[in-house]
């Protein structure tokens, strides 16, 4: 009956929750940080999907930032004097290494070493 039940919640359940399963799966298996979990001042392996790139231009430090989902949270990955990066774009699968800070409030990593994950 729990396997009947649970291929019944993957039929119905939206492209949304199933999309945070899997991520949740991915972060498991490479065995990274749940975004749900992170510590201001940790440094922290995650992984995820990015959902949003914004470039904001300035005149003193110009700045790339992504939003990073994991299907438990987020966290902006933020990289300082870049205009762009090869690759880094929404909907695409990363893997993100560095110390969690602050970034408008919400928790963030700055200029992480990252790379970039075969979608899926």
């Amino acid at each position: 009956m729990g396997h009947n039940l649970s291929l019944l919640r993957r039929l119905t359940a939206s492209t949304h929750q199933l999309d945070a399963v899997d991520l949740q799966t991915e972060v498991e298996r490479l065995a990274c940080m749940p975004l749900d979990k992170l510590q201001r001042g940790a440094n922290v392996v995650v992984a995820g999907r990015l959902r949003a790139v914004v470039y904001t231009p300035s005149e003193n430090v110009p700045t790339l930032e992504a939003e990073l989902f994991d299907g438990s949270g987020s966290i902006a990955l933020v990289w300082l004097g870049r205009r762009r990066i090869a690759g880094v774009e929404p909907g695409r699968r990363i893997l993100a290494r560095g110390r969690v800070g602050v970034h408008n409030g919400a928790p963030a990593i700055y200029n992480p070493w990252y790379e970039l994950l075969c979608s899926s």
